[in-house]
């Protein structure tokens, strides 16, 4: 992968909360309410399903459909599209290695793309079909022997506005907005669709449906510590450069992208309180030192918050993290090493 640097996202976001920690280890910022009582890991959770907008309704059938099928040199990609609920449809990408059969599967890893305000491109980048080299993480993950999936986030590539009145950043508003109005957030959403996503993978013959992680940049790493605390099926999960507090929000005044924002999550936790709730499955998160989406001063604090709740869940060894010097937000090669070594350890060996 290469060094380049790539700007921070920049889109039509909603503004910064405060800090509160349910372990007391995270410092508040000014003004806040008094830190909440602690509370134990499953309570949490609990508490975390009803703040993103409250439970998800029973699994309707995927009916997945295959669009095309295109070879490549040691893989093919499938075209689909499943449903996540009932008339709502997400197209996918499936990259499947030729060594991968029904007769003997393969691990699974889905991978969320970034957001990066580039609403044209989705599941493509991750694909290898369209943006960054940098980011084409699913054709390195699948020559590595994974079969890989990479959706379409809300709003992204192919579900962009199917009126074409909204555009880029002003549907994503709108889509946040539909959300709120039902007692819901746009994280509620994104976390029943990537549920729904490794349900697909698990459905999935080439598949060994005990060996399935996830791995994201920026508002994909968002996204796999959105999920991970709510989908046990996730082995292993990997965030590359975004892990912004709400105390960090607030101090830098930054402008980050709807999913990162937990309505009434204030009141029990921070965002590395959520993280800390996939304890105790593998978590392995990058950061570069100069990104100024996620400020390297709030990152160091929250990393010993997210141990410590490892270690409480006698699981110590299955959260690492990485800072690397003088990068910001990208994925360098010592970003994805450190990702690639995590998913075979955790995922291929055994």
């Amino acid at each position: 992968m290469k060094h380049t640097r790539r700007n921070f996202m920049k889109s039509q976001l909603m503004g910064g909360l405060g800090v509160l920690s349910t372990a007391g280890s995270l410092p508040m910022a000014d003004g806040l309410q008094p830190t909440p009582p602690i509370l134990s890991a499953e309570a949490l959770r609990k508490h975390y399903q009803t703040c993103l907008g409250g439970p998800f309704a029973k699994a309707s059938p995927l009916l997945p459909q295959l669009r095309e099928t295109m070879p490549k040199d040691g893989y093919r990609i499938e075209s689909i599209t499943y449903e996540v609920e009932p008339n709502d449809r997400v197209p996918a990408l499936l990259l499947i290695p030729e060594s991968a059969t029904a007769q003997k599967p393969a691990p699974a890893i889905a991978v969320w793309h970034q957001h990066n305000g580039e609403y044209h491109l989705g599941k493509s980048e991750p694909a290898g079909l369209a943006g960054n080299p940098m980011h084409h993480t699913a054709v390195a993950l699948v020559r590595e022997g994974y079969v890989v999936l990479c959706p379409d986030a809300l709003c992204f590539e192919e579900r962009q506005d199917p009126t074409g009145k909204l555009k880029k950043g002003d549907y994503e508003r709108f889509e946040f907005l539909r959300q709120v109005v039902r007692g819901r957030s746009m994280a509620w959403k994104n976390v029943l669709e990537m549920r729904r996503a490794v349900d697909y993978l698990c459905s999935r013959p080439e598949v060994r449906a005990d060996r399935i992680g996830c791995y994201g940049h920026s508002m994909g790493s968002t996204h796999s510590w959105l999920v991970g605390p709510l989908e046990s099926r996730l082995k292993c999960i990997v965030g590359n450069c975004c892990l912004p507090s709400y105390a960090a929000i607030e101090h830098e005044h930054l402008l980050h992208c709807f999913p990162n924002f937990v309505p009434g999550w204030l009141q029990y936790g921070d965002t590395p309180d959520i993280a800390a709730l996939i304890a105790p499955r593998v978590l392995h998160l990058n950061f570069g030192e100069e990104d100024s989406g996620s400020p390297i001063d709030f990152v160091r604090k929250a990393i010993p918050h997210i141990a410590q709740a490892y270690q409480k869940a006698g699981a110590a060894g299955n959260f690492t993290a990485f800072i690397e010097p003088g990068q910001g937000h990208v994925l360098s090669d010592a970003m994805w090493t450190k990702a690639k070594a995590v998913f075979a350890q955790h995922l291929q060996s055994g």
